[in-house]
C-alpha cells in the first residue's frame, strides 16, 4: 500500500514568545513494514538549530522559535509504502538495552488497579502472544475510548482508575501491566490511515511488546489489533513522554494555542508519480 500524510501544528500565542525550543519526533525512518519514499518538513516561525538520533534511535529535530513570534507552525507531508508485517517489528537494535524497557517510568508505574488488571487475566503467560493478546483486550475493555478526558501528564494508573481515555492511556496501561509480567514493553507514535475519514486530529498511539522469537510486535490496543500496512511507525520510547511528536518550552508568549491537523489516505496509482514528482520539486526549492 501507498500511504500519503500530511501533518501540520499550529501554535499561536497572545503575546510575541521572546524565544523558545522545541525538540521534535517527526521524521519517520525505514524499518520492517516500511518505506520512506519521501518526507519534507518546512517550518514558520522557527529554524533548524541540530538534527540528530536519540537514546531511541528516533530522528530528533531540534528548532528554535524566531524572536517575538506570535505564530508557529510545522508541516510534515511524505509518501511511504508499507506492507502487513502483521505487526512484527523484528529483533532489538539500538542503545537502550532490552532490560531498560522493564523498568517503570512515571507514566507507566503501576499501581493497585494495574496489578488488579494484571491478576484478572486468565491466559497462560508462558505462551507470551496469547497473554498479550489477552491483556490487550482486558485494558480496552477497562479503559473506554474518550478524548479530552485525559492530558500527556496522566498516567497508566489515573487512566484505569479514571476508567477511559484515549489511544496513548490505553497503550500505558498496556505497557504497565506487560512490565509487571516481565515483558518489556515500549511506546510507538505514529499514523493510522482510518477506514472512515482521511482528516485527523491528532497521530496515533500504540505499544510494542519484546517477544521471544519474534523480537518487537505491535499491539494496538484502541483497534484491538496488531499494526498493519496502515499505520506508519514514527518515534518510540520507554512511555509517551520519550515517544511524543514534539515537546518544547518558549520564553514570553502569554496564552499559547495549539492545532493540529492530519490526513493519512492510500494513493491511488495515477496520483503516485504526480505526487512524487511534487515532493521532489518542493525539496529542490
Amino acid at each position: 500500500m501507498r500511504l500519503f500524510i500530511s501533518h501540520t501544528t499550529t501554535y499561536r500565542f497572545s503575546q510575541p514568545a521572546l524565544h523558545g525550543l522545541q525538540r521534535l519526533r517527526l521524521k519517520p525512518k525505514d524499518t520492517h513494514g516500511q518505506t520512506i519514499r519521501g518526507w519534507d518538513m518546512h517550518f514558520h516561525g522557527a529554524r533548524i538549530e541540530v538534527e540528530y538520533e536519540d537514546h531511541h534511535h528516533n530522528a530528533t529535530t531540534l528548532v528554535s522559535l524566531e524572536p517575538n513570534a506570535e505564530e508557529v507552525s510545522v508541516t510534515c507531508k511524505g509518501v511511504f509504502d508499507t506492507s502487513d508485517k502483521v505487526g512484527v517489528i523484528g529483533h532489538h537494535a539500538g542503545h537502550m538495552p532490552l532490560w531498560s524497557f522493564l523498568r517503570p517510568t512515571v507514566l507507566t508505574r503501576p499501581g493497585q488497579r494495574v496489578r488488579a488488571l494484571v491478576s484478572s487475566v486468565k491466559a497462560d503467560r508462558d505462551n507470551r502472544l496469547d497473554f498479550l493478546h489477552a491483556l490487550s483486550d482486558t485494558v480496552r475493555d477497562a479503559i473506554k475510548y474518550r478524548p479530552g478526558v485525559t492530558d500527556v501528564d496522566t498516567t497508566a494508573e489515573q487512566a484505569l482508575t479514571a476508567g477511559q481515555g484515549v489511544c496513548q492511556d490505553q497503550a500505558q496501561v498496556f505497557i504497565s501491566a506487560g512490565r509487571l509480567a516481565g515483558v518489556p514493553m515500549r511506546y510507538v507514535g505514529g499514523y493510522l490511515m482510518m477506514n472512515d475519514r482521511v482528516g485527523q486530529d491528532a497521530g496515533h498511539g500504540w505499544a510494542e511488546a519484546h517477544v521471544e522469537g519474534l523480537g518487537w510486535v505491535g499491539f494496538d490496543v484502541s483497534n484491538g489489533i496488531s499494526p498493519d500496512e496502515r499505520y506508519v511507525r514514527v518515534a518510540s520510547g520507554c512511555d509517551y513522554s520519550e515517544a511524543a511528536p514534539i515537546t518544547g518550552v518558549a520564553a514570553g508568549g502569554g496564552q499559547i494555542s495549539l492545532h493540529v491537523s492530519v490526513e493519512v489516505r492510500e494513493e491511488p496509482p495515477d496520483q503516485r508519480q504526480q505526487q512524487m514528482q511534487q515532493m521532489q520539486q518542493q525539496s529542490a526549492g
